[in-house]
């Protein structure tokens, strides 16, 4: 097998492509009636050669994956040493290797993900993420700040009907309670999918208009589609407004906005009167 790029936008979407790859051939070797051990073995396989690929080609970087045993602590020197290591690394990749367990098992269904991220510690923007691909691999596409795609058109029922119709991606089995008000508010309707970075790179390609969570998520569940977000222009924060901040030392991430630009104040405003 070639090398793999060197640039680190292209290296990722290289590995979320492969990861996607070998998810896409599991599914097929191992069928859909045991979709537990599908669960278990996606996974493990992804988890697994990402890690094995970032070991070889990028030795000196640190990385937090959600499939690292213990990877959901808030870490304290004495817990773990390489845990202690990535808060003083310069460079870190944080991966989910298989975004939408439940949607990966769940024959016929293409809402799940690869995600694949490098944070820098001199990066120019708060979040620190300089490089990401989100494989989409039933969808047979991958997302990445590389070749980070158009700012999303207006939806199609905003441009023919002169309002903005605001969809909003919906997690399929834990929304936030108070989303239901808040669409009303807003005049939105929700549109059910599945894994945060399916739900997150709808945003990106304009199938919907936001996507907000308050549920509880960690920095792999968002980096990657975050760096791809902002890269593609759109606005991307905590759900009260402010930055999301990646590679802490406790890697839990609970809430995010994905948006358009043209909307994020409205829902700014619109969370601050319901998510309270």
């Amino acid at each position: 097998m070639s090398s793999p790029p060197m640039i680190d936008g292209a290296f990722a979407r290289w590995l979320a492509s492969r990861a996607g790859q070998a998810l896409l051939d599991l599914r097929t070797e191992l069928g859909f009636a045991d979709g537990g051990a599908l669960k278990s073995a996606g996974d493990k396989v992804s988890h697994d050669l990402i890690r094995t690929e970032l070991a070889k080609w990028r030795p000196g970087d640190a990385v937090l994956s959600e499939e690292d045993e213990g990877s959901r602590l808030a870490w304290a020197a004495e817990v773990n040493a390489e845990a202690v290591s990535r808060l003083a690394a310069d460079r870190v990749w944080i991966i989910d290797p298989l975004d939408g367990t439940r949607e990966f098992a769940e024959e016929g269904r293409s809402d799940w993900a690869v995600h694949v991220a490098l944070w820098a510690r001199n990066a120019p923007s708060p979040h620190g993420l300089v490089a990401g691909a989100v494989g989409l691999p039933a969808q047979h596409r991958v997302l990445g700040t590389d070749y980070p795609p158009a700012y999303p058109p207006m939806t199609v029922e905003a441009a023919t009907a002169g309002t903005r119709m605001i969809r909003l991606a919906a997690s399929r089995s834990r929304p936030p309670v108070f989303l239901t008000d808040l669409a009303e508010d807003v005049g939105a309707k929700l549109v059910p999918m599945g894994s945060a970075g399916a739900k997150i790179a709808a945003v990106v390609t304009g199938e919907v208009d936001a996507y907000i969570h308050a549920g509880g998520q960690y920095e792999w569940d968002s980096a990657a589609p975050v760096a791809v977000a902002t890269a593609t222009g759109l606005h991307a924060s905590r759900i009260d407004g402010s930055a999301l901040r990646y590679n802490e030392a406790d890697p839990r991430l609970p809430d995010l906005l994905v948006c358009r630009r043209d909307l994020a104040t409205r829902l700014l405003a619109a969370l601050q009167r319901h998510s309270g």
